[in-house]
């Protein structure tokens, strides 16, 4: 697959499974979207992999191809539909390919690791799953200030992006068998896996779940000091951005946290009036 291809396939990728953050990148320059898309792409080629139950493979053999997935797109190779606009957009911003190896190392742990002990524990994985992600996009926007001075921001919304997932998903990823609620947090609020295999929403949980909320809120908020150091022309997306994936916290408690039998979302007039608060502000 030649560049132009791949990336209208990582754009097609973005906008079919990350229509919040594919919505707040219509407020970006029409030359920096493809490279979010493109680094979008990649991050959802290699999900699909760890979470394809349909092709059987061993967790080795998902490592595997994990493994050719990077080397694919080392070489921007043409036969994987989203590596020549990953690699393109990696040597355009010069983004370290470390970025990549941690990325694909926190996907591959999650062949092997269920559950997290501490949230210490939770965030070490967050670091190679979300943060870098972040801090690629900080390279991809452009900053004001040295880009070391911006990553940390960076970093932090995408942590808090990635719990934002967590915490609308449990009941999907414990259908994976997994779940990303800290050990120590569940024995804090006295709620038990089993209660939640069970989907059982009560008192416990829900106080389990403002917790968790109102923790990742702090995120954001540490997060947004961040944007005023980002190039101007993306300031309003990663507003948006934010803004949009705070707004999934909100509907999680409108909902009385009832997320392990269903997925919330933000309805579509919401997103649009998120989005158009954002537009103002250009």
């Amino acid at each position: 697959m030649s560049l132009a291809p791949s990336y209208e396939a990582s754009r097609r990728l973005h906008a079919q499974h990350g229509r919040s953050y594919y919505l707040a990148t219509r407020l970006l320059p029409a030359d920096v979207r493809p490279s979010v898309h493109a680094l979008y792409g990649f991050a959802r080629a290699a999900d699909e992999v760890v979470d394809d139950v349909r092709s059987h493979l061993s967790p080795a053999e998902k490592a595997a191809a994990l493994a050719a997935l990077r080397e694919a797109v080392l070489v921007g190779d043409p036969l994987v539909d989203v590596a020549p606009a990953v690699h393109d957009t990696l040597q355009r911003h010069a983004i370290p390919f470390r970025y990549v190896d941690d990325f694909l190392d926190a996907m591959a742990q999650d062949l092997t690791v269920s559950c997290y002990d501490t949230y210490e524990d939770l965030l070490a994985y967050t670091h190679g799953s979300a943060a870098v992600i972040g801090v690629q996009l900080t390279h991809v926007f452009g900053t004001v200030v040295p880009v070391e001075l911006a990553a940390p921001y960076a970093a932090d919304l995408g942590v808090a992006m990635q719990l934002t997932n967590f915490l609308r998903d449990v009941g999907e990823d414990l259908s994976r068998g997994r779940v990303y609620l800290p050990q120590e947090d569940l024995d804090r609020y006295g709620v038990t896996v089993a209660q939640l295999r069970a989907r059982v929403v009560d008192d416990r949980f829900a106080a389990l779940m403002a917790f968790e909320v109102a923790r990742t809120r702090r995120l954001y908020a540490t997060a947004a000091q961040g944007i005023r150091l980002l190039s101007p022309a993306a300031r309003p997306c990663v507003e948006a951005a934010l803004a949009l994936y705070a707004g999934i916290l909100d509907e999680v408690e409108r909902s009385g946290y009832r997320v392990l039998d269903r997925r919330v979302t933000v309805g579509p007039a919401r997103r649009a009036l998120l989005l158009g608060r954002a537009l103002a502000r250009r």
